[in-house]
């Protein structure tokens, strides 16, 4: 699973103080099980819900929970269509007038195909983006701009690479 590992690096530089004290962000994978269908193909689901604990956090709760809105922008933006609007779930206990322990849950998902190697012997894993066929982009957060090259009406090349600079007209 690689969504736990992104987001730990996302909120270790965007909290502050948090990089400091790197102990008191705790995550764990809880209630996992994995989503698959008999045929063809080994290819399969993770399904998760991932707790992120932020322990004694003396700061601003907004420091933590815009970082994670973003974050979700790009890495799980169905959460953000959920008819109950409601991406995850928190729970706070006060530890004292200046400091917090800061539970969040959050349910994701990661596709993940897996393909014969052409050799017969062993597999490929290729974890998916789940952004990839989104066409939402929040610019400035997380996201990257998609460049699309049309001809007549009909799509010749793409890039999803944020340094990608289309040609001068």
């Amino acid at each position: 699973m690689n969504k736990p590992n992104g987001l730990r690096r996302l909120l270790l530089k965007a909290v502050p103080g948090l990089a400091d004290n790197p102990d008191r962000l705790q995550m764990s994978v809880e209630r996992g099980a994995i989503g698959a269908r008999a045929g063809a193909s080994l290819s399969f689901e993770y399904r998760y819900t991932l707790t992120v604990t932020l322990l004694a956090f003396a700061g601003n709760v907004d420091a933590v929970m815009v970082p994670i809105v973003a974050w979700i922008a790009e890495q799980q933006p169905d959460l953000l269509k959920r008819e109950d609007q409601q991406p995850f779930t928190f729970e706070t206990e006060i530890q004292d007038e200046e400091s917090a322990d800061v539970r969040i849950d959050i349910d994701l998902t990661e596709r993940v195909r897996v393909t014969p190697r052409a050799a017969g012997v062993g597999y490929d894993v290729v974890h998916l983006d789940d952004d990839a066929a989104q066409p939402d982009h929040f610019p400035g957060v997380c996201g990257q701009n998609l460049w699309q090259l049309f001809l007549r009406d009909e799509l010749i090349a793409e890039t999803r690479d944020p340094a990608f600079q289309p040609p001068a007209p």
